[in-house]
């Protein structure tokens, strides 16, 4: 049985990889102010980034989602592990060695399935790499050369040779200590009638890598005649490898994407590899299957839904090409970026076009794109006759809809006139009118249905009806409320600044705070040992508050607190001292309210000892809370 990893490891893993540069794998950040860093959730799909990453506490939180926590938990469910696969990839990754309790170390056993899967990989990526040196494989490299590359460019890609025998890399990971179930399940290996035997046999092989790089699959290409697989074979869907969640080249890709704001998609490995060999560093290509909505949401996190982003697929100029174009036209709407359509020459594919005409004509290929509506406004025209009255009509009623749909408002327009040109229609306005007609039926159908909540309202504002986490009982969370405000901008500075609030805060009750999910944090930070615990053990505090939260819920507003910015252009003592001192004078304010209350109902009758020990009370309470009003934070 796998012993548990030690708590001290646990904690050397966290601290020693930076969140900002693990989540950065995956998706494009950018500056949100604070020191904090944004980007589009990796979690659900958004128009705009409510996904924040707080480097200096090693934390994330989606605002749109509720998603959030450690580097741990955000490895753990991006890559679906378990906590113990995540803290040993990442150990890797760092370069620490893991102690185990109950049993001791033992990394054949230890090790997390996936991780396993993903080390298969990497060693079959290098044996075919050493192979594709050896005699048997001349052919693939005949193969390379006559496409234009050389023996830089299969390593650049990391291009090998699978040899033809039954169990060469079945025999050599097994060696490397792989079990056959593992080689079966990472899909390298199929089961044969002696035993399991390569999947891969005499072909060419292209390691297809993760957006973080690692190697989760493969493409290999069919060499020889006496081959009676398909072309193309690609490794089988497994643990790691989904082929509707991978993009070939994406590793190599990613930086330029995100630095250029531009993507081009094309349609096979050769084809990546002449682009990028061209110049044309931001080409991609799907892996056996066509460009869909998972690849959609692995570009859209790169390309930030930046206004000026453009997508641009190249396809052939057949028939095969001219309909993938249009299955790529249906998924336009998903991107907030603009897309594109590169037809090649001929026919020609870009490799093809590479070797024919050189670096040039690919990078001639790629900025000589259409818009990719217009494509499909030109191909739904030429379906109909357009010389007589009923075929205009006809092609009017199918085009119109595809210019309704474009976003830019301004392109739209102008595409409503050129639609009217190419139809030969001399009533451009009818056209254009026709259009936005269109266009406004399909926002109001869009906007059926109750609003979406504002972003500047905090998530718990919405889930509080359904889930109010343990504290006491008070009014639902309202950020439209000055006191929930302030209530927010305290408890963020206990978390995140706690020097600057403490100890005064420690010594504010619960029933200070109105709203019961800020309740529940300030009790989560007393358990926690308070504020003053964070300005003592700083890099620990946020992480023991976190242990202590009652439950999943308010865990997520301690780390949604801790990342959100705090609303202050200078966050110093001063306005710590605003705070403090707002959230105690309205509990004071309450406190009285409640006093003159008890006051009025015991009447002239009441007690006489009652009535002097309320009203002295709340002569105490009055001039406490002018003495805050007059001294702020001195008189605290």
């Amino acid at each position: 049985m796998a012993g548990r990893i030690n708590d001290d490891d646990v904690k050397a893993v966290r601290d020693a990889v930076p969140i900002d540069a693990v989540v950065s794998e995956y998706l494009q950040l950018r500056n949100a102010g604070g020191g904090n860093l944004k980007g589009l959730c990796p979690f659900h799909d958004e128009k705009s980034p409510s996904f924040q990453v707080s480097p200096s506490k090693g934390l994330f939180h989606c605002f749109g989602c509720q998603e959030g926590g450690d580097t741990i938990a955000f490895v753990m469910k991006i890559d679906h592990l378990s906590f113990s696969e995540t803290v040993e990839r990442l150990a890797g990754t760092a370069g620490i060695t893991l102690r185990y309790e109950e049993g001791g170390y033992n990394p054949t056993h230890q090790r997390g399935e996936r991780i396993r899967l993903v080390e298969a990989h990497k060693a079959a990526a290098l044996f075919y790499v050493e192979q594709l040196d050896g005699p048997e494989a001349e052919i693939g490299r005949k193969f390379l050369a006559g496409r234009g590359f050389d023996q830089g460019a299969a390593q650049h890609f990391g291009v090998g040779y699978s040899p033809a025998g039954w169990d060469h890399l079945t025999r050599y990971l097994r060696g490397k200590g792989f079990s056959d179930k593992e080689l079966i399940l990472s899909g390298l290996s199929q089961d044969g009638r002696r035993g399991p035997i390569d999947r891969f046999r005499g072909r060419l092989m292209w390691p297809i890598r993760d957006i973080t790089g690692e190697v989760v699959g493969f493409g290999a290409r069919k060499l020889r005649d006496d081959d009676n697989g398909p072309k193309y074979l690609n490794t089988p869907e497994t643990a790691i490898y989904k082929k509707s969640q991978v993009l070939y080249g994406i590793d190599l890709a990613k930086k330029e994407i995100a630095k250029s704001s531009t993507a081009v998609v094309v349609e096979g490995y050769t084809d990546v590899m002449a682009c990028h060999l061209a110049g044309v560093t931001t080409a991609i290509a799907t892996c056996g299957t066509s460009f869909g909505g998972d690849h959609i949401k692995i570009l859209r996190r790169l390309l930030m839904d930046n206004a000026t982003a453009e997508v641009i697929f190249t396809f052939d100029g057949d028939a095969a090409g001219q309909k993938a174009a249009l299955r790529a036209f249906e998924d336009d709407q998903k991107f907030a970026a603009e897309t594109s359509i590169a037809i090649t020459p001929g026919g020609m594919d870009p490799c093809e076009l590479r070797l024919a005409e050189g670096d040039g004509a690919v990078q001639k290929l790629v900025e000589t794109r259409t818009p990719l509506f217009e494509f499909a406004i030109r191909h739904v025209v030429t379906r109909h006759n357009l010389e007589t009255p009923a075929g205009r009509a006809a092609a009017l009623d199918e085009a119109a809809p595809i210019v309704a749909g474009i976003k830019n408002i301004a392109i739209q327009h102008e595409s409503a006139v050129q639609l009217a040109g190419i139809l030969g229609i001399l009533d451009t306005q009818f056209v254009v009118k026709r259009v936005a007609q269109l266009a406004r039926w399909a926002r109001d159908r869009g906007g059926r249905g109750p609003a979406a909540p504002s972003r500047a309202t905090s998530s718990y504002e919405n889930q509080n009806a359904q889930q109010t986490p343990a504290g006491p009982a008070g009014p639902a969370l309202n950020l439209r409320s000055p006191a929930h405000r302030t209530e927010r901008e305290l408890l963020k500075l206990a978390l995140q600044h706690p020097g600057l609030v403490s100890p005064a805060f420690d010594a504010y009750g619960i029933d200070e705070f109105t709203a019961p999910p800020y309740a529940a944090v300030r009790q989560t930070i007393a358990e926690a040992g308070g504020a003053e615990e964070g300005t003592q053990d700083a890099p620990d505090y946020l992480a023991r508050v976190r242990e202590a939260a009652p439950n999943d819920t308010v865990r997520a507003l301690v780390t949604e607190l801790a990342v959100e910015a705090v609303h202050a252009r200078t966050v110093d003592e001063t306005y710590a001292g605003m705070q403090l001192v707002q959230v105690r004078l309205r509990a004071v304010d309450r406190r009285i309210r409640d006093v003159q209350g008890t006051l009025a109902r015991l009447g002239p009758n009441a007690d006489p000892e009652r009535h002097t020990a309320v009203a002295n009370e709340l002569w105490v309470l009055q001039q406490y809370g002018r003495s805050l009003r007059n001294q702020g934070a001195d008189a605290l």
